[in-house]
């Protein structure tokens, strides 16, 4: 029997990647603003806030029936806020270190995808449609938001390459990935994780390039001026989403077997025919952003 559902994750374009970074950045920012100037509350505590906050909107897109816009950005916004807390908590704090932090982090993430795989749930994140894989896709964005926090600090303290000089090689490995998205057969799944977790480091350093004073390689905005506006931007991005949010999602029609526990996802689009998902679901040869051209 065939059981129609909807993906509660969004289409992978343009808007997607643009409201990925404006939200991450703004992690980045509102954490700054809790945790250091102006409020000061230390990153501890702020972890502790920001965690209850991820978890009330965790429970929110859950309990969701369809892609909601405001919902599903929330989620993704407390994920960087609290992986924002927590990555300076370990790395400043507990004295993990930029590099320490760095490399338990990728190793956790690690575990987490490849986890992820041998559960035979869809990597495909436009084609999630199960409370199982959509769990795991939240633990790998928490993850990876994080790490991201983490990797930025290394690049731009760690390594000394400044805030714009690590602005730059994230751009630059951003444009390697989209280039081997239309010019390489690697797997698109691959490239949008890829692509997930730079896009992370690259809000980090980008944020503390406009909000950190002169003397230590920022613009000197500070960090009201800084949360304002791209809460002010995310705002208008979401807002976008929320007007077309029907057109933000796939139609997933899984097919349950009578003589089997678990059930195979196979898309609905115009463009991807059931045939194309016959194997191992995390080995969709389109990955996340759909066929290849040609």
């Amino acid at each position: 029997m065939r059981k129609v559902a909807v993906s509660k994750l969004p289409l992978v374009g343009a808007m997607f990647w643009a409201t990925k970074i404006v939200a991450t950045t703004l992690g980045e920012s509102a954490s700054n603003f809790v945790t250091m100037a102006p409020l000061n509350l230390g990153y501890a505590v702020g972890a502790i806030i920001f965690l209850v906050a991820f978890a009330l909107t965790l429970v929110m897109q859950l309990k969701a029936d369809r892609f909601r816009p405001m919902v599903f950005w929330s989620v993704i916004l407390t994920t960087s806020i609290v992986g924002t807390s927590m990555s300076d908590y370990m790395n400043r704090t507990a004295g993990l270190g930029y590099a320490g932090g760095s490399i338990l982090l990728t190793s956790l993430l690690a575990i987490v995808l490849i986890g992820w795989r041998m559960t035979g749930q869809t990597m495909d994140v436009e084609r999630i449609a199960t409370k199982e894989g959509e769990v795991l896709y939240w633990t790998a964005t928490l993850v990876s938001n994080t790490l991201g926090t983490s990797s930025g600090d290394f690049l731009s303290g760690g390594l000394g390459l400044g805030f714009r000089d690590s602005s730059l090689l994230l751009c630059g490995a951003m444009l390697v990935i989209l280039a081997a998205h239309y010019l390489t057969p690697i797997s698109g799944t691959v490239l949008f994780w890829a692509a997930y977790v730079l896009t992370r480091p690259l809000g980090a350093v980008a944020e503390n390039a406009v909000e950190k004073p002169v003397a230590q390689g920022g613009l000197g905005v500070g960090t009201t001026i800084t949360s304002s506006a791209l809460l002010a931007v995310l705002a208008i991005l979401v807002g976008w989403q929320m007007l077309t949010d029907r057109q933000q999602t796939h139609t997933v029609d899984t097919v349950l077997a009578s003589d089997s526990h678990h059930h195979q996802p196979t898309g609905q689009s115009a463009e991807t025919s059931a045939d194309d998902y016959a194997g191992n679901p995390a080995d969709t040869p389109h990955g996340p952003e759909g066929r290849r051209p040609g």
